[in-house]
């Protein structure tokens, strides 16, 4: 069972507004950890005190780090055509996907799947489905929380142990089962081809 889990800290709640500054991606081959791409960001802007209470990161811990675009295509070629798997992916997805249209990047081929959606169905009657809670519940061992690369891996233990409890073995469901049982919709980043740009009638003067 091969697959990536990934989380991101931003600056706020609304892609395309508030930015990402830091992303933490595990690639698991069962539960165990083969390879891990994480690194801070450079948001561009100032990162709010709201954000930094979260997250514990600071503008300082920012400075020199690389910008968005030039993460993109890394993180794409990371994560090739592996299933995703991220904890309220809902959250997660939509702040890469604005970034991959802004620049036109590759994006990540495989299948997103949610694990809060799949939690609330293979564990249900949990006081929340928070990814402490549920960390907590399964009994892994946990240190720090809202930083990428942590939340990350924590994801993708519990996603690791949803899978064996529903299977009774190290392989994956079938993925239209899985998807199936978030119910949600299928959820993949947009494959953009970069389109040649159009001679402006000055260019030709």
């Amino acid at each position: 069972m091969k697959f990536i889990a990934f989380d991101l800290e931003t600056t706020g709640f609304i892609p395309g507004v508030d930015r990402i500054v830091e992303i933490g991606a595990v690639r698991f081959v069962d539960e165990q950890v083969e390879a891990v791409f994480s690194t801070l960001v450079d948001p561009q802007m100032g990162v709010p005190k709201e954000a930094t209470e979260v997250n514990g990161i600071t503008d300082d811990m920012l400075k020199g780090k690389p910008t968005i675009d030039k993460l993109l295509d890394p993180f794409a070629e990371f994560c090739s055509d592996c299933v995703i798997v991220a904890h309220n992916a809902g959250f997660d997805v939509p702040f890469l996907v604005s970034e991959i249209e802004k620049y036109e990047s590759k994006a990540p081929k495989g299948v997103v799947l949610d694990t809060l959606s799949l939690a609330r169905k293979v564990y249900p009657g949990l006081p929340n489905y928070k990814l402490g809670t549920l960390v907590q519940h399964l009994g892994i061992p946990a240190t720090n929380f809202h930083r990428a690369e942590e939340d990350a891996s924590y994801c993708g233990k519990l996603f690791y142990k949803m899978m064996t409890k529903m299977s009774g073995t190290n392989v994956m469901p079938p993925l239209d089962n899985l998807i199936q049982l978030t119910g949600k919709p299928e959820m993949r980043f947009p494959q953009i081809v970069k389109q040649p740009k159009q001679l402006d009638m000055f260019d030709l003067i």
